[in-house]
């Protein structure tokens, strides 16, 4: 019977999708569902070059992969993952590999790397990004694990994977969960990137009453400048899609605005709370998310809580300072996303190089943008760059564009329409570069009501003092 390649667990969409691209590189493949339609048609799927085997039996499944296996799990995280564990263990042996490719929490993915080690096999948690249409053709790829298992896997991940400049959008991040981790973070920062977009929609429509396609046409313009990203040239195609239902305006108008969320922002911000990595445009994108869902009281708080705009700020400038704006908001989001990878790193003992995963994000996943090269070649030129704002160039970048971003931030308080990303990276630039911070006082109060104590910033040592 003819080894296979590879397989993968979980034949839906980014399964399927997955295994059709690995057979457009002559891997062969197998894939498992226990759906026997889905296992069925995978076959049915395939070209006459392609080599692909479906099937229900986990036993028949594992027997197919040649050894040391290589195999992912595409099914939901949690639980699903557990049990799809449990129904390979049976059939694997030591070395094999095994590979979580949704996105799990990462303490579940460190426990089950514990768990196969004690058996020998060896678990990998990766990130993928880049949806269905990625998956098909070329995704971006966040793998963390085993140094040398991750050889059996590397040739076909690199040949799957995006390209850019003929490099593969996929490296061996670090050890245990660091490829969950690393893919967490790129999902906080995707939060924080969509509702920035979503904050300069909200700012042009109900603030200043712009027809949709003179917004469409800015992003247009935008997605071919130096803001050029997967998610700007997204939303210029969404504020180009027609109502087919009603035949009036565009889909956009149609669409409820109580947003939905899976939970991996949250857990980006929850984390970030543990290590101490502040990332508050990440924070407030989770939280735009949560109070969309209070659509009921949104809409009595709106009539009976006024207020008169007050903005003394033309269309034709708030056009002119909002690219400069959105750049300087857009670079802030960025930098505290790789500032909380760059402790993290440091916590869970990663050993993440920040220039491959700037690297590996310039293609094929949802963050992707012109500027991830920008940060890649920061990143070569200092290994150790704590955080983005301290390189030379890119500084010199916000520094010249600050003064757009606060006038934005503050057109945006005069109209009364809500900015809680914009105006945190404005807030957040402030903060890291003031060398002075008032937390002085609190660190007095702290002492005040609990004797907690304080540092002095003329002596060394523990200080309390009797207030009263």
């Amino acid at each position: 019977m003819k080894e296979f390649d590879f397989g993968i667990v979980g034949l839906g969409v980014m399964g399927r999708n997955l295994l059709l691209n690995m057979a457009d590189h002559k891997f062969s493949v197998a894939g498992l569902d226990l759906d026997p339609e889905k296992a069925a048609s995978l076959e049915k799927e395939a070209s006459e070059e392609h080599t692909i085997k479906g099937t229900t039996s986990a036993e028949e499944f594992c027997g197919l992969i040649r050894k040391p296996r290589a195999i992912m799990l595409l099914v939901p995280a949690g639980k699903p993952v557990d049990s799809a564990i449990a129904s390979l263990l049976p059939y694997l042996e030591e070395g094999d590999v095994l590979v979580d490719g949704g996105n799990s929490y990462f303490p579940d993915t460190n426990r089950r790397v514990d768990e196969l080690a004690e058996k020998g096999i060896h678990f990998f948690g990766m990130g993928i990004s880049g949806g269905e249409k990625g998956a098909r053709f070329g995704p971006s790829m966040m793998p963390g694990g085993n140094a040398e298992a991750y050889e059996r896997l590397r040739p076909i991940f690199e040949a799957v994977a995006a390209k850019v400049n003929d490099e593969p959008c996929v490296t061996y991040l670090g050890k245990g969960s660091a490829g969950n981790y690393v893919k967490m973070v790129h999902n906080g920062i995707e939060y924080a990137i969509m509702q920035l977009i979503a904050e300069v929609y909200d700012l042009l429509k109900r603030g200043y009453g712009v027809e949709d396609a003179k917004i469409q046409q800015l992003f247009e313009k935008w997605n071919n400048s130096e803001l050029a990203s997967f998610l700007v040239e997204i939303t210029a195609g969404i504020l180009k899609k027609e109502d087919e239902v009603t035949g009036k305006g565009i889909l956009l108008n149609y669409i409820s605005d109580a947003a939905k969320a899976k939970g991996t922002g949250k857990w980006t911000s929850q984390n970030a709370m543990d290590i101490q990595a502040p990332i508050p445009a990440i924070n407030a994108a989770v939280e735009m998310r949560d109070i969309s869902k209070y659509k009921e009281e949104r809409v009595q708080a709106s009539k009976s809580l006024k207020w008169k705009d007050v903005s003394e700020t033309s269309e034709e400038e708030i056009f002119a300072d909002l690219t400069d704006a959105f750049y300087f908001a857009m670079i802030n989001i960025y930098a505290q996303g790789l500032a909380q990878l760059t402790i993290a790193s440091k916590e869970y003992d990663y050993g993440l190089n920040l220039e491959e995963v700037a690297k590996i994000w310039r293609g094929g996943c949802i963050i992707r943008a012109a500027c991830l090269e920008d940060f890649r070649q920061a990143y070569s030129k200092s290994p150790e760059l704590p955080n983005l704002l301290l390189d030379e160039t890119l500084g010199k970048a916000l520094e010249e564009k600050q003064a757009a971003a606060r006038k934005v931030v503050k057109t945006f308080i005069d109209k009364g329409i809500p900015a809680s990303v914009f105006t945190s990276t404005v807030s957040y630039f402030d903060s890291y570069r003031s060398e002075i911070l008032p937390t002085n006082l609190i660190q007095a109060q702290r002492d005040f009501f609990g004797a907690h104590k304080y540092e002095r910033n003329d002596k060394e040592g523990i200080f309390h003092t009797e207030w009263n």
